[in-house]
């Protein structure tokens, strides 16, 4: 698979809607992550990411303007142990719970399958990334339906137990705008990352379309240490 720059990714894409993207820095130090959200309506555009213990949680930026939070508001981040778990709804959750119990990510999700928002049927989309005693691997998921029939879910993990610094993954939601909007298709995209956190923010904020863009989340954690450092852009101040 062909790297590809997620700079120029996003810029070609008006609506992914949301987005994970999971790697190692070039200079092999950091574990990195970045989540985005994005929207169309009021409802979902209505929000900024708050952080919450160690993770994040989507909170409504005008209360008064909430018109149903059942599928905006959740903890898109939380930390399970040695490992990060990072989703674009409840089921991180669901994958916290479970595997605190001593289920794995896979069987966890096993539970879960896309969104009841027909007729997009939103795919639910999940990564972890675990670091422990200076090794670091990850994985990611896709629960969807079958081709815009939800009468079956298709589900899809995909393990990267040796990542090679300087690559990352991205799956996002929607191949594009449209309606109903087209989910996601085929394994997450090959992209290339930066030692700077900061630089690396900067990028996708001003990457990601101006009209549609709600929140970004990025996470480095020194993979030596299991220390980390996060940057939360809202665009709701």
């Amino acid at each position: 698979m062909k790297k590809i720059s997620l700079e120029t990714e996003l810029k070609n894409n008006a609506y992914p809607g949301r987005g994970i993207v999971i790697g190692k820095s070039p200079n092999g130090k950091y574990a990195v992550t970045a989540y985005f959200i994005m929207g169309r309506s009021e409802n979902s555009r209505n929000r900024v990411f708050v952080t919450e213990g160690e993770g994040i949680r989507t909170q409504a930026f005008d209360p008064s303007k909430l018109s149903d939070p059942s599928l905006i508001i959740y903890a898109p981040v939380r930390v399970l142990g040695n490992s990060t778990i990072v989703t674009n709804g409840d089921q991180t959750d669901t994958v916290y719970d479970l595997m605190g119990q001593g289920q794995t990510f896979e069987q966890s999700l096993r539970t879960r399958e896309f969104e009841p928002d027909g007729p997009n049927y939103t795919p639910r989309i999940s990564g972890i990334m675990n670091v422990e005693n200076g090794q670091y691997d990850y994985s990611m998921s896709i629960l969807k339906s079958n081709n815009g029939n939800p009468s079956a879910c298709n589900r899809y993990t995909f393990s990267y137990s040796d990542p090679v610094a300087g690559e990352g993954h991205f799956i996002h939601t929607y191949m594009q705008d449209g309606d109903p909007l087209p989910s996601f298709e085929g394994e997450p995209k090959l992209v290339e990352l930066s030692d700077d956190m900061d630089a690396f923010t900067d990028m996708l904020w001003k990457s990601l379309n101006e009209d549609n863009k709600v929140s970004l989340f990025v996470r480095y954690i020194d993979i030596a240490t299991g220390e980390y450092k996060t940057n939360i852009v809202n665009k709701n101040k």
